[in-house]
């Protein structure tokens, strides 16, 4: 008998040792980006190191922009055929080491990334692309991220929690296997204000001399961020604004956990919305439209960039009907939402219609529900389409919408 319950201990003992979820999750290895920057001829440098773990890389193929990156050395293999650079880094530690010009110009003339004697703004997604990772047993990367600045320059920071101790920014995407930072960054001789709002570490930064209202945005963030968390049910650890004159790109784009806000945008627009709040809902709401069907994301974040500053009393009541009514005269002679893109009148049109849609559900729930508990189950997810939508109101209200019956959605 006890050797037949040792024998059923061992046969367990292995099966568990052998279950693919197991083995997913206790196999890791480290991955650090060092990023440098080369002032003279205005690139970044950018150090990959990995060191096994319990796991290791065996192949990774890095997806870059061949204008940018380039002079890829280090350990191991390294090919490049095209945009595609394989790196085959072998057993041991290993380094891969490129440079990246910074510069990008978009068709008017301004810029979504710059890098000056005295400061770099950019995606650092861009710097360090995509690779897609070969890693036996399915093994998991912890990644870190570390700075090394030229003289004179006095700050970096992206949208990751910075770790005193250690000096670097652990990385942590959730549901990714290969780690590598996200989002915007900044670098520089630069200022920063930086509050703790709502749990949420938020950081406004802009190289020194530049015309950033640091403290009116974290005014204005005081005041919506927690109306954001109760829109959508969930705020981020960190929250990073980062802003630049010209001649960089005149408007505001969001990326993960963070944005890019060009100082001269005003904070509230005459029209009532607002560029900052805009880009806020897209960073907090995470929501990725399907294709066709970028009303819906664009739509969303324009039609609370107006009602989270309703709510936040940064609009009076009077002042956002105006800025519905506004939206509604300005999208009326759109016929057709579902575009790649939207902007301008499409959006102000699918403003109108989502503005509607919350007055009907306010109506048919007796007020007990509102636009927040549809839109509250999407946040997050990638490919939300118009089908998503309807059906998401149509399992809140017991039935379909007749708003979003209107022949502007199509079929």
């Amino acid at each position: 008998m006890k050797n037949l319950i040792r024998w059923a201990c061992a046969c367990l003992l292995l099966t568990l040792a052998c279950s693919p979820l197991l083995a997913a999750t206790a196999l890791t290895y480290k991955v650090e980006y060092i990023v440098g920057f080369d002032v003279p001829k205005n690139e970044a440098t950018v150090t990959v190191r990995l060191e096994p773990g319990t796991g290791r890389a065996q192949r990774l193929r890095f997806f870059v922009d061949v204008k940018r990156h380039h002079s890829f050395t280090g350990d191991g293999k390294i090919e490049q055929d095209g945009r595609v650079v394989t790196w085959r880094p072998g057993k041991e530690k290993a380094e891969l080491r490129y440079r990246y010009r910074v510069d990008r110009m978009r068709r008017g003339g301004e810029f979504d990334a710059r890098m000056t004697s005295s400061w770099a703004l950019l995606r650092i997604d861009r710097l360090i692309p995509a690779a897609a990772v070969i890693a036996p047993g399915g093994a998991k990367s912890t990644g870190l991220l570390r700075f090394v600045l030229p003289v004179g320059w006095n700050d970096a920071d992206v949208a990751y929690r910075h770790d005193k101790r250690s000096g670097a920014f652990p990385i942590n995407n959730p549901g990714r296997r290969f780690q590598r930072p996200l989002g915007w960054m900044i670098a520089g001789d630069v200022g920063s204000r930086r509050e703790t709002i709502d749990a949420t570490r938020v950081a406004v930064l802009a190289p020194l001399g530049e015309a950033m209202r640091r403290n009116d945005v974290l005014a204005v963030i005081n005041l919506t961020l927690p109306e954001m968390r109760h829109a959508f049910g969930r705020l981020p650890s960190k929250l990073l604004i980062v802003g630049a004159g010209d001649p960089m790109w005149r408007g505001g784009r969001s990326g993960p956990g963070s944005m890019f806000l060009h100082p001269d945008r005003p904070l509230i627009s005459e029209n009532g919305s607002s560029t900052l709040v805009h880009e806020m809902v897209h960073v907090i709401s995470d929501l990725q439209a399907a294709d066709d069907d970028d009303w819906i994301a664009e739509g969303m974040a324009e039609f609370y960039s107006i009602e989270i500053l309703r709510r936040s009393g940064l609009l009076s009541e009077a002042r956002a009907v105006r800025a519905f009514a506004w939206k509604k005269r300005h999208g009326r002679e759109v016929k057709a939402l579902r575009a790649n893109n939207s902007s301008g009148e499409r959006t102000a049109r699918a403003v109108s219609l989502l503005h509607e849609l919350d007055k009907e559900i306010r109506r048919r729930s007796d007020d007990r529900y509102s636009i927040d508990n549809v839109f509250r189950p999407l946040v997050g997810r990638s490919d939300v389409s118009t089908a998503d939508l309807k059906a998401a109101t149509a399992k809140l209200l017991g039935g379909p919408s007749k708003v979003l019956q209107d022949a502007v959605l199509g079929e």
